[in-house]
């Protein structure tokens, strides 16, 4: 009985100790460096991604490109109830980017569509808060899909 355990619990330790997953570091996975971003559109959005992506950009990277940002935020209404009072709205950023390589004069064109939607809340200042919460998962959604469209397209 106690070599059954015993046999069990090393069983059980050697499945879980070597899986093999090794946790990636975003740092080594942007091989680029941003020369320019040229935007166009809704100021405060691209304000918010332009800043994400000179953040996660290296700066000592042999690879530069540029990057023209389009982006346009849409604001509708998704639910209203019974007494016809608006409970939901639904937002959309919708982004076109177009990524130039300066060295190899590569062209990458590609749109990137993100919707959310948020409700009404009893006050006005907490619907404000909803909303640019979640304006700020939406950027922060668009900037990673710019990221690895990038990444994607330049190696």
């Amino acid at each position: 009985m106690k070599t059954k355990s015993l046999f069990l619990t090393l069983i059980i330790f050697f499945l879980t100790n070597n899986c093999g997953f090794k946790i990636v570091n975003k740092g080594e996975i942007y091989n680029f460096d941003i020369n320019e971003i040229i935007t166009s559109g809704d100021n405060r959005i691209n304000f918010k991604i332009k800043n994400n992506l000179i953040f996660n950009s290296k700066k000592s990277e042999k690879k530069l490109v540029d990057i023209y940002l389009d982006t346009k935020k849409s604001k509708e209404v998704k639910e209203k109830n019974i007494n016809n009072e608006i409970t939901k709205y639904q937002i959309t950023i919708t982004s076109a980017i177009r990524v130039k390589e300066l060295i190899d004069e590569n062209i990458i064109s590609f749109k990137i569509v993100k919707t959310g939607d948020y409700t009404v809340a009893s006050q006005y200042s907490q619907t404000l808060s909803n909303e640019k919460k979640l304006i700020d998962v939406l950027i922060d959604d668009v900037t990673e899909d710019i990221l690895s469209e990038i990444i994607l397209n330049i190696k």
